[in-house]
């Protein structure tokens, strides 16, 4: 009788320390559960926090100046392809002696930079010579624009801002996403025109008759920038299209990112020591 109770005895002490030591284990951090949270939280971090390349254009005195500098008040890292144009055309560079070749010596100054403004009339009024203008410059200013991106994706920056006024002419839009189009009505954008350049109204048709109709850009864009207001309004408009730039990005965009560079040579150099651990053990 004895041996029975205390048998009963020592089975509930056990079922007491049981319970005590499942309410302390609750109350206590649980390292393998917070170390799991944090693999979990460093993952998404890592996989979601891509590159994005946004490509702007829109058509000449259209005001995509003004929203690029939009976009760097935001924090925004911008590639400016008319900068890297006229670094290319600077006196001595491979630009330089390839459009002095084609259009010869009267186009410089006396300093022998090139007068861009006489070049500019020469190949707004010929559309044979613009793309002649356009196939000497554009290998130039390609690599220009993918060694800037290049140096921004080495720095980690998840979206990058594009601005090429030829963005779709010269066929850039296939990597970037989205692609965003400032877009004036054609009677303002000549006003605008004629007003920022003191040039005639001739002068400035022709110059906006040198590039894709907006129409035709826009039927291509995947978010329009209406500027036809004041510049409170293209503010406002602005806001509205920052939740569509920073939205989560796509597999294709996170394999071009840096991080994707780093899980893809990551994963060929496991598989490649796993594998001649394989044949090691055969």
């Amino acid at each position: 009788m004895l041996n029975s109770e205390r048998s009963v005895a020592t089975n509930r002490v056990g079922e007491i320390r049981i319970r005590r030591a499942r309410r302390e284990a609750g109350s206590q951090p649980n390292h393998t559960q917070h170390f799991l949270q944090l693999q979990t939280s460093y993952v998404k971090e890592f996989f979601f926090e891509k590159m994005r390349i946004i490509g702007l254009t829109g058509g000449i005195a259209t005001g995509k100046s003004t929203v690029t500098n939009l976009f760097k008040a935001n924090g925004f890292p911008v590639v400016d392809a008319d900068v890297i144009a006229r670094d290319v055309l600077k006196k001595g560079s491979g630009g330089w002696r390839k459009v002095v070749a084609a259009f010869g010596e009267d186009i410089l100054l006396e300093n022998e930079e090139v007068d861009r403004a006489k070049l500019g009339q020469i190949v707004f009024g010929d559309p044979s010579k613009r793309q002649l203008l356009n196939r000497l410059l554009a290998p130039y200013i390609s690599y220009g624009i993918f060694w800037e991106v290049f140096k921004l994706w080495i720095k980690g920056y998840k979206i990058i801002i594009l601005d090429v006024p030829l963005l779709y002419e010269a066929k850039m839009d296939r990597w970037t996403n989205p692609n965003i189009v400032v877009w004036i009505d054609p009677e303002t954008q000549l006003k605008r025109l004629m007003a920022r350049d003191r040039t005639s109204a001739q002068d400035a048709q022709n110059r906006i008759n040198a590039q894709m109709p907006l129409d035709l850009k826009i039927s291509k864009a995947d978010i329009v920038i209406d500027n036809n207001g004041s510049l409170d309004d293209l503010d406002e408009n602005f806001k509205k299209i920052l939740d569509q730039v920073t939205k989560p990005l796509t597999w294709t965009e996170f394999w071009l990112s840096r991080q994707g560079a780093i899980v893809a040579f990551i994963s060929i150099l496991t598989g490649v020591l796993g594998y001649k651990k394989l044949l090691a053990r055969v």
